[in-house]
């Protein structure tokens, strides 16, 4: 006796990929230009803004990611 499987990917759950992969990424790449451009800053520019280097990684993942 054989065994049929019928595998289909419907478009909405291909769609739903889709959309969750452009989100992270959309999301990473905001974290990347974000901490670029803290790392850009001179210790005078981030004191003034109140922030230290060993704080940029976690502000940088707050922007974009929210946590």
């Amino acid at each position: 006796m054989a065994l049929a499987t019928d595998i289909r990917t419907s478009d909405a759950g291909l769609s739903q990929v889709l959309a969750t992969v452009r989100e992270a990424l959309a999301r990473r790449k905001v974290y990347r230009q974000t901490l670029s451009e803290l790392r850009s800053l001179s210790e005078r520019e981030l004191n003034d803004l109140g922030m230290h280097r060993s704080m940029l990684t976690r502000i940088a993942l707050e922007a974009a990611y929210g946590k």
